[in-house]
């Protein structure tokens, strides 16, 4: 009977392991699910909308085949559609059946309605002769716009001949191909998908076959056993010959036999173990190639732990960057400005430079290509970013506010970027170093942005263009000052550092020159626009452009004013001296919080920087 019960047992086992093995081979459907996006026309450029993306539920996987360089970037699908409105270029979307299919869009041409000024004009103009072609034309056809590296991608990729690029994108995002922004852009597109095809039980049925092996094997080694122990019944035969006791004297072949006793328990274990061992390690072998898709999930699904949550109004529109865009557009500003402060190259600085912060740059290569140990400008910090503020909107032009810590001497800076039209790259339009134990207001998280506060809102308790003339007529009146009171003057080490190096300069002048000159200070407003960005109690984080300037004059018509020692001023004037004076202009950036109207706080400076901006003689 043990017989029987092994065969049942070892049959069941290779039924179990076979269905287990059989769920993850023959019976297991596709992982993946692929649709190819036919491109019938040819242009520079291709969008995937993010409604294709997520036709099918789960990640997603491009693939792009072509013979040359393939480029595939992905961003916001109206920054995407920005880029792309001057420009032919082929969008897939889904059609109302829900399949994808690409359709060719032309750039708009606005039109412009002519007037009777304009229409003769026009017929005054000559047609080109024939076989001639329209210069501005050609240059505008030859006008090839390269997507390498635009601020506006989240993330890029390039590759020859074939491109994988896994993605995970929401619909809100869309997929762009090229191949040089020239050539017409990669036809062979295919979006992949997985598919859920777990088998929870292939797993458990392996090792169930690989039990139930094991318990026949066990039953068929009893069988054995017993089958051994008790022969049956044996039938009488003929008297067998009286044994006669073996002479041990006798040598060789005339000693006798000596028949074999039972086997011994070792013997008897190693063969069990002969027998388990390979049961054993077949099962192992099998259990060990299933993967977690192959075992059951029991208990609940875990939840995510809640957080913070943070409203945004209704009617804001989507931060213009996220952290990691962010992050990498100031990793590209500071290797642009390492390069151009090295080589005093000011073109190179005003591609990621502007405003006041490339105002400042400038003067300082001029300065530092004439006067030796004159001091490099300060770097641009990238890493840790400790505060990233992008501005809430689809339009341009855009404002981003960070703050960086210096990983070199632990000093943190407050910049605003700017960009002014999205085939532009942001600028560092603002830059300064944060007072030491700076407290920032509170601020939205950068998934949710701020709105761009208008320069001349009334919701402020001071519109953000008229802080730089408030600020300048403290530095210059003091207490006497109309706006003294809506500043908070503790903890204001700029306000501190401009009066004691004015009385300073003031004290070393007059101990020389009281006699011969006149030394003024002053200050004003600087040329720049003033930008804001909303905190979260309705107040604004405000830079502004501040002048300062020093006037020095003879006040006799016999006096000169000699720069022997000033070197800074007799670079930027090109002179020694001069019988009518000089004024030299520092131009300051300035950051302030600026609360809502009604609010009980001051207006509180941020961070500030200062450097010599221009030099002239007084005409």
């Amino acid at each position: 009977m043990r017989f029987v019960w092994a065969v049942v047992a070892f049959v069941l086992a290779a039924v179990m392991i076979g269905a287990g093995l059989a769920q993850r081979t023959i019976f297991q459907g596709p992982k993946t699910e692929t649709t190819q996006l036919q491109v019938e026309q040819d242009a520079p450029f291709t969008m995937i909308d993010g409604a294709v993306l997520n036709r099918l539920p789960g990640s997603q996987t491009l693939r792009a085949q072509s013979d040359g360089t393939i480029f595939v970037s992905y961003g916001r699908t109206a920054d995407l559609q920005a880029w792309l409105s001057d420009t032919p270029y082929n969008e897939i979307s889904l059609d109302s059946a829900g399949l994808p299919v690409a359709t060719l869009v032309e750039p708009e041409v606005e039109a412009v309605e002519e007037t009777p000024a304009d229409a003769e004009a026009g017929a005054a103009t000559e047609a080109p002769a024939e076989g001639e072609t329209d210069a501005a034309a050609e240059d505008a056809g030859a006008a090839v716009r390269s997507p390498v590296g635009s601020d506006l991608w989240l993330d890029e990729f390039q590759e020859d001949d074939l491109l994988i690029a896994p993605l995970q994108l929401p619909d809100t995002m869309s997929v762009l191909v090229a191949s040089d922004g020239a050539e017409p852009a990669p036809a062979q597109l295919s979006v992949s998908w997985p598919i859920q095809n777990s088998t929870p039980w292939a797993g458990p049925l392996i090792v169930l076959g690989g039990i139930v092996m094991l318990v026949g094997a066990f039953l068929y080694f009893l069988g054995i056993r017993n089958a051994r122990r008790s022969r049956g019944p044996r039938r009488k035969g003929l008297p067998m010959p009286v044994t006669e006791p073996i002479d041990l004297a006798v040598e060789g072949a005339d000693k006798g036999v000596i028949t074999a006793g039972k086997p011994t328990r070792r013997g008897i274990a190693g063969r069990k173990a002969f027998v388990a061992l390979p049961i054993i390690a077949i099962t192992g072998l099998l259990v060990s190639g299933c993967s977690a898709e192959s075992w059951p999930t029991f208990g609940p699904s875990p939840t995510p732990s809640p957080t913070q949550t943070v409203i945004a109004p209704e009617d804001q529109q989507d931060p213009a960057i996220t952290a990691t865009q962010a992050e990498r557009i100031i990793t590209r500003i500071s290797e642009t400005m390492a390069d151009a402060d090295s080589t005093m190259d000011a073109a190179l600085a005003a591609t990621r430079m502007g405003g006041a912060a490339l105002a400042e740059r400038t003067t300082n290569y001029k300065l530092r290509a004439a006067i030796a140990d004159y001091a490099l400008p300060s770097s641009v910090p990238t890493k840790p970013l400790e505060i990233v503020l992008p501005q809430a909107t689809n339009e341009w032009p855009r404002v981003v506010m960070a703050v960086a810590t210096d990983a070199d001497d632990k000093t943190a800076s407050i910049m605003y970027l700017t960009q002014e039209d999205p085939w532009s790259a942001y600028k560092l339009t603002y830059l300064a170093a944060l007072e030491a134990a700076t407290e920032m207001p509170n601020l939205a998280p950068d998934y949710i942005g701020a709105t761009r506060v208008a320069p001349d809102s009334p919701f402020l308790l001071m519109a953000p263009d008229q802080i730089a003339a408030a600020y300048a007529d403290i530095l210059d009146k003091g207490e006497e000052s109309e706006f003294y009171a809506d500043f908070e003057a503790e903890g204001d080490q700029f306000r501190t550092i401009v009066s004691e190096d004015r009385a300073r300069r003031i004290q070393e002048f007059n101990a020389t020159g009281a006699t011969t000159g006149s030394l003024a200070f002053g200050s004003t407003p600087g040329t720049e626009t003033p930008i804001a960005l909303a905190t979260v109690e309705s107040g604004a984080i405000v830079a502004v452009n501040l002048n300062e300037t020093d006037t020095v004059k003879p006040v006799s018509a016999e006096a000169v004013i000699k720069l022997t020692n000033n070197a800074t001023v007799r670079t930027l004037t090109g002179v020694e001296q001069s019988a009518t004076g000089f004024t030299s202009t520092f131009g300051d950036q300035l950051f302030f919080y600026v609360p809502a109207q009604g609010s009980t706080e001051k207006i509180r400076l941020l961070g500030y920087s200062s450097s010599i901006l221009d030099a002239q003689v007084i005409k």
